[in-house]
This record gives C-alpha cells, sequence and structure tokens, in this order.
C-alpha cells in the first residue's frame, strides 16, 4: 500500500501525519518507508534526528535518472534505517529544487513509480510526504500512490483550496493511475471549542466529502515530539493526540479490509 499525503497549502501537518503514522505502522510490526519528497526536508529531520545524516537521498536517485551508468546504485541502497524498529527512510535534499526542471524536461514523471515498485517486496507499507506545491514531484507521488490523504485543517482558505485538490487527484486518477483514490481528509489541528472548525466539517460532510471520522487536535505535544524528533508513538504514548493518531491508523486499516 502507498499512500501520498497531499495538500497545496502548507502548514496543514502534512509531515506530522505522514511520520506519525508511519511510525504507528512500524511499531505493529509493518516493514514501513517513508518517502521524503519536500525539499525543506521537515521530514527527513524528524526521524533522522540531530545525529544522523543520510548518505543517499531522493535527489541523488533522481539525479541519476538523468545519466547513463554502467553500474547504477541499486534501490534499497537509497533507503536508510531510522533509530525505530521497522521505519525506514529515503530522505529529501534541498537539490530537488534545482533538479525539478530537468526531470520535467527530460518527462522523469514515471521514475518514482519505478522506484517504489522494485522496493515493493521490502516493505509493508509506503507514505510519501510531498511540498505544499503541485509541481513535478507532488505529481510523481499522486502518479505512483494507491491512497491519498489530504490533511485540512478547518478554515476558510484550506476549503476553498479543498475543491481544486480533489479536482486534481481526479485528473491524475484518469489519466495517469487508475488506482488512485482520495482516502479521506484528515481534520488536523481541530479545535473542538470553536464554532468554525465544527460549521466546516458539518457543510463538507453534507457535500458528500469523505471525511475522516477522526479528528486530530491541536495540541503543545506535537511540537515537542517535532524538536524531539521523536514521533509521538514512541514520544508520549498515553497522550491524548498520539491515541488520536492510533485510532485513524486502525480506522484507515479497516477500510482497507472493506474495500479487499
Amino acid at each position: 500500500m502507498r499512500r501520498v499525503v497531499f495538500n497545496q497549502k502548507g502548514g496543514v501537518g502534512k509531515s506530522s501525519i505522514t511520520c506519525n503514522l508511519a511510525a504507528i505502522s512500524a511499531s505493529k510490526g509493518k516493514r514501513t518507508l517513508v518517502v521524503d519528497l519536500d525539499p525543506q526536508t521537515n521530514t527527513t529531520h524528524y526521524l533522522l534526528g540531530h545525529e544522523l545524516e543520510p548518505t543517499l537521498t531522493i535527489a541523488d536517485y533522481f539525479q541519476q535518472t538523468l545519466t547513463f551508468s554502467l553500474s547504477p546504485t541499486q534501490p534499497i541502497e537509497f533507503v536508510q534505517e531510522t533509530p525505530f524498529e521497522n521505519l525506514y527512510l529515503i530522505a529529501s535534499d534541498p537539490e530537488l529544487e534545482s533538479l525539478e526542471a530537468k526531470l520535467e524536461s527530460r518527462h522523469k514523471i514515471y521514475k518514482l513509480r519505478d522506484l517504489l515498485k522494485k522496493l515493493q517486496d521490502d516493505f509493508d507499507e509506503v507514505f510519501i510526504d510531498t511540498a505544499p506545491a503541485l509541481n513535478f514531484y507532488t505529481m510523481s507521488a499522486l502518479v505512483c500512490a494507491d491512497r491519498c490523504l489530504i490533511p485540512f485543517d478547518c478554515d476558510a482558505f484550506s476549503r476553498a483550496a479543498l475543491y481544486n485538490i480533489l479536482e486534481v487527484i481526479q485528473e491524475v486518477a484518469e489519466d495517469h493511475n487508475d488506482k488512485l483514490v482520495v482516502e479521506g481528509i484528515v481534520v488536523n489541528q481541530f479545535q473542538s471549542r470553536a464554532n468554525l472548525p465544527t460549521q466546516i466539517i458539518e457543510e463538507l460532510k453534507s457535500e458528500k466529502h469523505p471525511i475522516l471520522p477522526v479528528y486530530l487536535n491541536q495540541s503543545v505535544k506535537m511540537r515537542e515530539s517535532h524538536s524531539a524528533c521523536v514521533p509521538l508513538i514512541h514520544y508520549a504514548p498515553s497522550h491524548g493526540l498520539t491515541k488520536q493518531y492510533v485510532e485513524l491508523h486502525t480506522h484507515l486499516g479497516r477500510k482497507r479490509l472493506k474495500r479487499a
């Protein structure tokens, strides 16, 4: 199963959702791979911490697709262990920005799909983090994913952007990847005491949008987890927000079994 976490709006929690769902998957014994496609490298830093540095990155892989080599680096060599059991990473690199125009001009949009296909027997779950933009790398992720999770932070700007995001996903599914479906909209940074978030969610439900039933609350514990470079399931396993993430992960697993 390959999941991409995608929203063109920044600050909605893509990296937090990617890393924490992946960490829960790994804690349940599944060999789990995270692919960081954001040049800001937040996911890479979150999972590797202050001490570890990636040896090879996704930028190195994409660079390799632009050149011919008699002995190319093998797909598994781009994968790095994290400090957490069963959790692996293909790290990001700021050099992704300078590579993007070359990759677009050479029509390399399917190369990420090729890489993950070669790794499919090595991992049970794959989570892909994307930049807050509809760029070459985000399109590459949508082209190769089975499911898409859309983080949503319950404001008017996010709602306006949501309709465009759903159109983009539908277009990619029709033109490039007929397996791609929206797995659900993840309500993030939810404030239960505020009226506007609840109102927006109810209106989206009335429009038949796939709002997932588990809402992730706003909490300083997430910032602490970022600072410690330790996902919540290891940093604060009994915290309320951690339990919400576990419940969300369980719900996604049930949905998958129903589809199967």
